[in-house]
């Protein structure tokens, strides 16, 4: 409740913020590199800030827009700080959010500009870290969007070309992966390398679906994950190349694949999904006993179909059961829901399944990130959201830190 309060006063004091900044007189368009257009809780300090860490000195551009002017770190930084300055009334503003995006955009083009020119120099640190950069201000640029805007049409081929530059040239050694997926066929993936720790460390599966492309969950979660200690496993959905192996068997075959690398821990492999694929983690983990943590939607998918399977043959409506899987169904690893699209959970379906497991002793959390609503969707901090889950994966492989059962971000 004190988190939820806390979110309030935080916007009441964004929209007092918004009316000085108007009542100055700020008018019209400035630079997204400066993130002072219509972001009235920023401090409106320009990106030509003193940069951090070994990003320092002439290692980033400063050009009059200066939009690639942080280090990784920094920039994620404020981009939540972008997310939690924003308001659904500014939201619901076309013309604001067409420049939003087309700012984000030219940021996003100068951080691959600069990631081109720091791998002529020799830079691949630089080259890789600024990719990073590149990939998240496009993931801003698409969370601000809707489905009709006319930069959406290309966006997606951006962010593929810009994950493909980073993997081919900018990126550690991330793996194009082909296994034999039995009577499947052939299965691939990406697998990601863990940047730093002992001869084998800890894995994450992460699975994709149709609406959540792989593109877009790697361009978030590589730059959340960069510099870790944890490897990952892309698998995304549909009929796009590398995206094959996302059904419960198939997700074995993936299990059986990892157990059988010597740089993976496995004793510490969990799965993580999105969208559609929040109830394929499930079920995996449901199935297979190897899975030691899980980021899904705890059942609720598979507990409705099978509720609307039964009203359909029998007129019986199990609503009692509150979507709860029985407890023979239960998945036994530490489990997290992740309320919004991204797993299809509504925060009080989030709570029942939670109380459900709860009573039976599991470890069961909630996060609800922070979503702005606006008449044509809503806009998530993905920053703030993907760093509490990968700090909520790194607690259940070892590092010592204590979560809420509900955690409000």
């Amino acid at each position: 409740m004190e988190r939820r309060q806390l979110r309030c006063a935080k916007r009441r004091r964004s929209d007092r913020q918004d009316e000085s900044y108007r009542a100055k007189g700020a008018s019209g368009r400035t630079r997204c590199g400066d993130y002072i257009a219509f972001s009235p809780s920023m401090s409106g300090q320009p990106l030509t800030a003193p940069f951090g860490g070994d990003m320092e000195g002439d290692h980033w551009p400063h050009g009059s827009r200066d939009g690639a002017g942080r280090d990784l770190t920094g920039l994620r930084n404020r981009v939540s700080e972008f997310f939690e300055s924003l308001t659904g009334a500014e939201l619901a503003r076309e013309t604001h959010r067409h420049l939003w995006v087309a700012d984000w955009l030219r940021v996003a083009d100068d951080y691959r500009l600069f990631a081109e020119s720091a791998r002529r120099d020799g830079s691949a640190r630089v080259a890789s870290e600024a990719g990073l950069c590149s990939l998240t201000a496009l993931e801003v640029a698409r969370s601000l969007s809707c489905p009709e805007d006319p930069a959406l049409a290309g966006l997606a081929g951006r962010v593929g070309a810009n994950l493909k530059a980073f993997m081919d040239g900018f990126g550690p050694a991330i793996e194009r992966v082909e296994i034999d997926g039995l009577d499947q066929g052939p299965l691939s993936g990406f697998f990601v390398p863990a940047s730093r720790g002992g001869p084998c460390a800890p894995a994450i599966i992460c699975i994709g679906d149709e609406d959540i492309t792989l593109d877009s969950m790697m361009s978030r979660l590589l730059p959340a994950t960069c510099g870790g200690t944890t490897s990952l496993l892309f698998l995304g959905a549909g009929a796009s190349p590398g995206s094959r192996g996302v059904e419960p068997q198939m997700l074995q075959c993936w299990l059986d694949y990892l157990e059988a690398r010597q740089d993976v821990d496995a004793q510490q492999i969990a799965v993580y999904g999105e969208g559609t694929g929040a109830s394929r983690a499930s079920r995996l983990a449901v199935s297979d006993c190897r899975i030691a943590a899980a980021v899904c939607d705890a059942g609720l998918l598979t507990s409705v179909a099978r509720r609307a399977s039964v009203h359909w043959m029998t007129g019986v409506d199990e609503r009692a059961s509150n979507g709860a899987l029985p407890p023979s169904r239960r998945i036994a690893c530490p489990l997290l829901m992740v309320v919004g699209s991204r797993s299809m959970l509504r925060e009080r379906e989030a709570l029942e399944l939670q109380a459900t497991y709860r009573r039976a002793g599991a470890d069961c959390s909630v996060v609800v990130p922070n979503r702005i609503p606006h008449p044509l969707g809503e806009v998530e901090n993905f920053i703030a959201a993907d760093n509490f889950i990968v700090q909520w994966l790194d607690s259940k492989f070892g590092v010592a830190r204590q979560f809420d059962p509900v955690t409000y971000l």
